[in-house]
């Protein structure tokens, strides 16, 4: 009799399951084909595994999705974003008119999902290859960090694990030991143009997971048996990262869609959808809510709210007073956490490395998995600073660019930039990290010029929200500002000024110190110059700039960069849309490629070295 009655409860169960999978892929289904636009396929092939998580695994409380304890569940194949919003509404949290909003104009059900209006996602997805190595922050924040057991589920496309991406996501969820990681892999074979690389063949996928450590189960993705003990199984391991690689079809339950080509990105028409829709079953509006996590509370670092003042006489390298900055900052707020590539000792991460081993994370030679994971931390509300060589943060722009879309905050250092770099030659040389970063909606973008005014603007970064980049000089630099000076974001400094001010030099970074021996040399000649120091690239300071085209005429604008987006673009651009005449702007910035050399000569032959901005200055007529 005991033995009826589990058997009844289990078959109750596995009909939810299969009556709230029907219900995601009628709704994938409704709501693209009410947008005209989006796919419901990608979406059907993982309903039935979306249903037996919603139903049974996740914890999660939609009414407070800021909830530390809460699980995430990332979406690396934001394209299914129909699935997920069906899960919504299917656990109460949308209703079926917003739902029906899909892709429209004002809702907050964009085609692909975005956190700033849809309070339920973390980070934006839809780039592929991001979500895993997205998650690996979360993951490590819950473990190392707030020391909570949620767990990390993260749905994965089968096209996506063509991204190299994924694998810095496989080697590093492994090397932490996140056993707090459930990827599911949405094995459909089919892509966007055909078949996918692999296919359906489940075993190349796990002999390459199995490789990187990882555990791994394979299932069929549409058998509710199957799929709750994978789930179970994978809760269960407590050493490894669990892959759960699920044979699934793309458009399944429609045989107009079910492995058919052709259907990807596509809504179903009007009289299609409602054949498909009455082939499953019909329209449907059962409530699943997913049950509640625990209330425990997260792990707070002790700070002492108080930013520790500097004390620079001597040459430093900015390099090294960020990495100053970065220990003052984790001894006051405990939120700090600091990532680095394996070049903690160049870009002098490694001080507070060595002060709060519990808050740094090395991720070696990986960019695009140390942004990821500074987005991952910054979206469970950890002020996430990253550094590396400048020139090596284009590898990761992809994952810059989403994090401006999620509106995480994230603070990055690119060191070694531009040809003053010296001897390593043009590899290793930033010349278009500043246009790069500037690009960025809602960037802030430093370069400060020497030791007091990098520990400052290190911990105004603290404060800044979407991206802030600071760009920081290998090389020495004097000390021109008090130790107590302040540097506001938006501003600029003027360093050298008088009435007979015959042009105004702009700088930033290492050619500030070029300007200010051009200044000396000038001053030797009988020729008066303005020098500011536009510290803060962007926003970029339109008072001042403007107040000195106007008493001087000409700016000579001098960058250690690409003439193309950098400082000098800037300049430009504060004049862009304005009543006033324009200045006459010069730009000097480097316009072949350097080799290897000393510093010295190397901006020398750029034409942005001291000499090239007096001769500049006297020839204007």
């Amino acid at each position: 009799m005991q033995e009826s009655a589990t058997v009844e409860r289990d078959n109750l169960k596995v009909q939810t399951w299969k009556q709230l999978a029907q219900q995601l892929r009628v709704d994938s289904i409704r709501s693209t084909t009410e947008a005209g636009s989006g796919h419901p396929t990608s979406s059907m092939s993982a309903a039935d595994l979306m249903a037996v998580l919603q139903a049974k695994y996740l914890h999660y409380d939609f009414e407070n999705p800021k909830n530390a304890n809460n699980d995430r569940l990332v979406f690396s194949k934001g394209h299914a974003s129909p699935l997920l919003y069906s899960m919504y509404k299917a656990a109460g949290a949308i209703d079926d008119k917003e739902l029906m909003s899909l892709r429209k104009n004002g809702s907050r059900l964009e085609g692909h999902p975005v956190p700033q209006i849809c309070p339920w996602v973390d980070v934006a997805t839809g780039s592929l290859g991001q979500g895993l190595p997205i998650a690996i922050g979360m993951a490590l924040n819950g473990k190392y960090l707030d020391k909570l057991p949620y767990r990390v589920w993260v749905l994965l496309g089968d096209s996506e694990m063509a991204e190299g991406s994924q694998w810095e996501a496989f080697e590093h969820a492994s090397y932490f030991s996140l056993s707090n990681i459930t990827a599911i892999l949405d094995m459909n074979r089919l892509g966007q143009r055909g078949p996918t690389m692999l296919e359906w063949n489940a075993e190349i996928y796990a002999e390459r997971a199995r490789a990187f450590g990882w555990n791994v189960i394979s299932i069929n993705g549409h058998d509710y048996d199957q799929i709750d003990k994978a789930y179970t199984d994978a809760i269960a391991e407590t050493m490894q990262p669990t892959l759960i690689i699920a044979k699934t079809e793309k458009g399944h339950g429609v045989s107009l869609t079910a492995n058919k080509e052709g259907w990807h990105g596509k809504a179903l028409s009007a009289d299609q959808a409602k054949e498909a829709i009455a082939e499953l079953g019909g329209e449907t509006s059962i409530i699943v809510k997913p049950a509640k996590p625990e209330n425990l509370k997260a792990t707070v670092a002790a700070g002492s709210g108080k930013f520790a003042p500097c004390n620079y006489s001597a040459p430093v390298a900015t390099r090294e007073t960020y990495g100053d900055a970065l220990k003052a900052l984790g001894a006051a707020y405990g939120d700090v956490v600091v990532l680095d590539a394996e070049v903690g000792n160049s870009t002098f991460a490694d001080k507070f490395a060595a002060a709060y081993p519990e808050r740094f994370f090395e991720m070696y030679i990986a960019e695009q998995q140390m942004i990821a994971t500074a987005v991952g931390m910054a979206a469970r509300e950890k002020k996430a600073f990253a550094s590396t060589f400048a020139a090596f943060l284009t590898r990761a722009y992809d994952f810059i660019r989403m994090a401006a879309i999620s509106r995480v905050k994230i603070h990055l250092c690119g060191s070694h930039a531009g040809c003053s770099i010296g001897e390593d030659g043009p590899s290793q040389m930033a010349m278009e990290d500043l246009a790069m970063m500037r690009a960025i909606d809602g960037s802030t973008v430093i370069y400060p010029s020497d030791g007091v005014s990098a520990y400052h603007l290190t911990r105004a970064m603290y404060d800044l929200p979407g991206i802030s980049y600071m760009r920081s000089t290998r090389e020495k630099t004097p000390i021109i500002y008090k130790n107590d000076e302040s540097f506001p974001i938006g501003g600029s400094k003027v360093v050298r000024k008088s009435d007979k001010d015959k042009a105004t030099i702009v700088a930033a970074g290492i050619t500030l110190h070029e300007a200010l021996k051009a200044y000396d040399e000038l001053a030797k000649a009988g020729i008066n110059v303005r020098v500011i120091d536009a510290y803060s690239v962007k926003p970029i300071d339109k008072k001042t700039l403007a107040e000195a085209a106007k008493e001087t005429g000409t700016l000579i604008v001098v960058e250690d960069h690409w003439p193309e987006g950098g400082l000098g673009d800037a300049v430009l651009e504060a004049f862009a849309n304005q009543d006033a005449v324009l200045p006459r702007v010069i730009k000097l910035g480097i316009r072949q490629m350097p080799g290897s050399a000393k510093p010295a000569e190397l901006m020398n032959e750029a034409g942005i070295s001291w000499n090239h901005i007096v001769d500049a200055v006297k020839k204007l007529k």
